[in-house]
């Protein structure tokens, strides 16, 4: 056996007791047993293999999440990540041996049948010849093409497992970076993806940060109630998915705050963009279709800055908020560029002055 089909076995054996190990225990499919699991297999942590096989067949989510929580020293969101990460890693590796697995056999399965094809058309053929030849076709596969065939139909079905698994990361990574109210992306993912604005400098002079935030928002919720409130919200972010373009990332980055990533515009353009958006929540009706009750207008007021106005994402941050500061305490329901003269009156500042 060569190193690389060893290599291919052993994977596929690790991946195959992860993957049946939840199934047969009857835990959910999520990244965080996976990756506890995976640790415990490969025997990284002597101390997590022993506590969990203790667990035995019967272990419960919330044991599971106590080890995880113990001998990993992380918490559910970086477990989430560092499972996602690892274990795509290893599946990705698996599916690209067994996919060649699958077309090497696949193709020698059908130089068998060619060769086998051209003999039977040879008449010439001596019966010697034929009978070298067969041996030599035998002596070479080891095996026969049925059973050739039957290998591959193996290495397909291993390689639509191993994609579910991958499916199923992708998804629980995808709603752990979710915003549950509003459906559009949360804190976490924004941090993600503020954070990797960085990594192309060259694009910062067109790339903007615009954080917008509701007006009056907290004498919404203590007039009519947070579940009006949250109605509301939902609304918000659905009104600014639809003024923006699909590549714009929107995320609900707190409260009543929502975040917004602008690539390819240049600041003119991105403050028609901010406009379009305000505009359309300030002529947008927010009332209750069954009482007729009239939330009365909901405004917001925008703040943004471009990525070369900051040397990271936590100035960057800071200059779109303080941005944001200027809008409202401009009067509300209006759209202010960053500048750099506005950041020396900005410090001190309290969000609580003009949150209210």
């Amino acid at each position: 056996m060569t190193t690389a089909t060893a290599q291919k076995a052993q994977s596929s054996d690790l991946v195959s007791q992860i993957i049946y190990a939840v199934r047969s225990m009857g835990l959910a499919p999520i990244p965080r047993n996976y990756q506890l699991f995976y640790e415990a297999y490969i025997g990284s942590n002597p101390d997590l293999t022993r506590d969990l096989a203790a667990l035995g067949s019967r272990a419960t989510q919330e044991e599971l999440d106590e080890l995880s929580h113990r001998h990993l020293g992380t918490g559910q969101a970086a477990v989430i990540e560092d499972a996602h990460s690892k274990l795509l890693v290893e599946l990705d590796s698996l599916l690209k041996l067994l996919r060649q697995e699958q077309n090497s056999l696949e193709s020698y399965s059908k130089l068998l049948g060619e060769t086998a094809q051209r003999i039977n058309s040879k008449s010439h053929f001596s019966t010697d010849l034929l009978s070298n030849a067969i041996t030599l076709l035998s002596e070479a596969t080891g095996t026969t093409i049925a059973h050739g065939e039957k290998t591959v139909g193996g290495v397909e079905q291993r390689s639509q497992e191993m994609d579910q698994v991958r499916r199923e990361l992708d998804e629980y990574k995808r709603i752990a970076n979710t915003d549950s109210l509003t459906r559009i992306a949360n804190r976490r993912a924004f941090d993600e993806r503020l954070a990797a604005t960085y990594n192309n400098s060259t694009l910062l002079p067109v790339t903007a940060l615009v954080l917008a935030d509701i007006d009056n928002f907290k004498k919404i919720n203590d007039s009519y109630g947070h579940p009006v409130g949250d109605k509301i919200l939902a609304t918000v972010a659905s009104v600014i998915r639809a003024n923006v373009r699909k590549d714009v990332f929107v995320a609900r980055s707190g409260g009543e705050e929502f975040a917004l990533i602008v690539e390819g515009n240049t600041a003119d353009e991105v403050m028609i963009i901010c406009e379009r958006v305000r505009r359309a929540l300030e002529t947008r009706t927010f009332r209750n279709s069954r009482s007729g009750v009239d939330y009365g207008p909901v405004t917001i007021s925008i703040g943004f800055a471009m990525g070369s106005q900051a040397s990271d994402p936590g100035e960057l941050y800071a200059s779109a908020d303080t941005a944001l500061y200027y809008a409202k305490n401009g009067g509300r329901n209006r759209t202010v560029f960053f500048e750099e003269r506005m950041r020396k009156d900005y410090v001190g500042k309290s969000w609580l002055i003009y949150k209210k």
